[in-house]
């Protein structure tokens, strides 16, 4: 069948990469791709937004599968206007998409289920908010309530840093209506780990656990980005935490969600926090697949991708049998100079084509330039993701692919995965 995956990223380009695999999908369109999804997919300029023009061509197309990728799209009902022009979706509709598209909603569902998570409280006035903000502990954590690219959440270890967190999201409303409503939270110390699952309904099919760095240099150190890499399997964490964090968060927010009036359909992603003593809790949900750990996850699967959508899309999920492989991914995000802050676009990038047979190489913010070169059009560029048999020989692998590539004002952090090595 032919496909139409619907974004522009690094997540779908790996996406449309792993569909490519399939001896089932023949052609596969993206709208509206990037420099480097256009190696496997026939990149079509229809924005993410245009609902009704990707309705029709869909449907010009005939393609037997749409498959959505980014979170805006899917909090805005791109599912709904989808699905009633008679088109096959994978991804969920808009009231499930809700358990991303806002935080008060996420932490509210997981109170009343008694699914672990931080003490929180929510707000919409700002004065309220700062009033409680003041008499918590450091240090604590404010998000905005809706989506933000990522980037809306502040974990802040001073007053002064929690109070202007507070204000620039709620008085100067650097997220927009994102940031009418925030959420304050207890800070969880120990390690992050992300899970993504397929579900279908009540059924959930785990995907390996993989870890992201979300500060934009090494140690951790700076703001908040999308993710500046990540890495999977996850050695130094234990077989049964995983399977905690399965049975005990992500099975029970699917069964909510159900109970709710909201079957969420697509792909869950748990973000998590391990306590010191190994209790798995929630940070966040999202309603798709992550980026960058799409970019570690997707190269380990050994079955088949467009199968497990389609049955995720016609209910069949349970009667699946999904396998992966045991070798190590580690992806490296590229990123522009100044990023996540603003950063320049249309700068020429080299070293794509040299040798090396270490992985993969997806794009992220990428574009062909006036005389048909590919040049930076993001704050995040590439995903450099390397193989091998462990952590150690997959980190070396992308570091090696990484520093072969080459644009003016590339940043990335050298210490992905390195946690995994001291902790083994």
């Amino acid at each position: 069948m032919d496909i139409l995956v619907i974004g522009g990223g690094g997540r779908e380009h790996a996406i449309c990469w792993s569909l490519s695999k399939s001896p089932k999908a023949d052609k596969i369109y993206c709208a509206p791709g990037n420099a480097g999804i256009a190696e496997v997919a026939e990149c079509v300029p229809i924005g993410v937004f245009e609902f009704d023009k990707l309705a029709t061509f869909a449907k010009e197309k005939e393609v037997g599968l749409v498959v959505v990728g980014p979170d805006d799209p899917l909090a805005a009902g791109i599912v709904d206007v989808l699905e009633g022009e008679g088109l096959k979706v994978f991804g969920p509709r808009k009231n499930a998409a809700e358990i991303e598209g806002s935080k008060a909603f996420m932490k509210d569902l997981l109170h009343k289920y008694n699914i672990p998570t931080a003490a929180y409280r929510k707000f919409s006035d700002h004065a309220e908010a700062l009033t409680y903000l003041r008499e918590q502990p450091l240090p604590i954590v404010i998000k905005a309530d809706g989506l933000a690219a990522g980037k809306g959440v502040t974990v802040a270890y001073s007053r002064e840093e929690a109070e202007q967190a507070l204000e620039d999201m709620m008085v100067s409303r650097i997220f927009g209506e994102s940031g009418s409503q925030v959420v304050i939270e207890e800070f969880l110390a120990g390690q992050e780990m992300s899970i993504l699952a397929f579900v279908d309904g009540e059924t959930v099919r785990p995907m390996p656990a993989a870890q992201d760095h979300k500060p934009v240099f090494d140690g951790d150190k700076g703001p908040n980005t999308g993710g500046m890499g990540t890495y999977s399997p996850l050695p130094h964490i234990d077989d049964s935490i995983i399977r905690e964090a399965v049975e005990k968060i992500i099975v029970p927010t699917a069964k909510a969600m159900v109970s709710e009036g909201r079957p969420f359909r697509g792909v869950l992603f748990a973000g998590l926090m391990i306590s010191p003593d190994g209790t798995p809790k929630t940070v966040e949900f999202n309603a798709r697949f992550g980026d960058p750990e799409t970019q570690v996850v997707l190269p380990r699967l050994k079955s088949d991708l467009l199968e497990i959508f389609l049955a995720a899309v016609e209910g069949r999920l349970e009667s699946l049998d999904i396998q992966w492989t045991d070798e190590a991914a580690v992806c490296v995000v590229l990123a522009s100079e100044g990023y996540p802050g603003s950063y320049p676009k249309g700068v020429p990038i080299a070293g794509l084509d040299e040798g090396g047979r270490e992985g993969l190489i997806f794009h992220a913010g990428t574009a062909f330039g006036p005389d048909g070169g590919i040049v930076t059009s993001g704050g995040r560029v590439l995903g450099v993701v390397g193989l091998g048999a462990g952590i150690a020989e997959a980190r070396e692998a992308a570091y090696a692919k990484a520093n072969r590539i080459s644009f003016d004002g590339k940043q990335n952090r050298t210490d992905i995965a390195a946690k995994a090595l001291l902790r083994q």
